[in-house]
């Protein structure tokens, strides 16, 4: 499993959105051999017993609407990158920001604070 760098710089409180944890539950089964499929299982599960997931609900789906209008507006496709707008959505509801090692996925998205995270590869 990747490890974050920095993990001091993390908030002391974290979420996960409901979204990540779909997006997650893919992994293990589109894994091209057992190995990969066990490593993706048990970050799945270590992410399921650790964090409450925050629901796409209303207020998200309403902040949809301004994430799907963002992207167009700077030339990005909200499909393209589907379950990071819906990830995004759910941060603006809350007022949170996103923290991901992959900053780029949510470029383009006004009003959403975006913090980058090293991880070891």
């Amino acid at each position: 499993m990747r490890r974050v760098r920095h993990p001091d710089l993390l908030p002391t409180e974290s979420y996960i959105t409901a979204v990540t944890l779909a997006e997650l539950s893919v992994g293990p089964l589109t894994a091209v051999d057992d190995r990969e499929r066990a490593t993706r299982q048990a970050r799945l599960q270590q992410v399921e017993a650790e964090f409450d997931a925050l629901p796409f609900d209303a207020a998200a789906a309403r902040a949809f609407g301004r994430v799907a209008a963002s992207l167009r507006d700077a030339g990005r496709k909200p499909t393209s990158r589907g379950f990071d707008a819906l990830i995004a959505a759910v941060a603006l509801a809350h007022g949170l920001p996103v923290y991901t090692a992959n900053p780029s996925d949510f470029e383009g998205i006004d009003a959403l604070t975006v913090v980058s995270v090293e991880v070891e590869r």
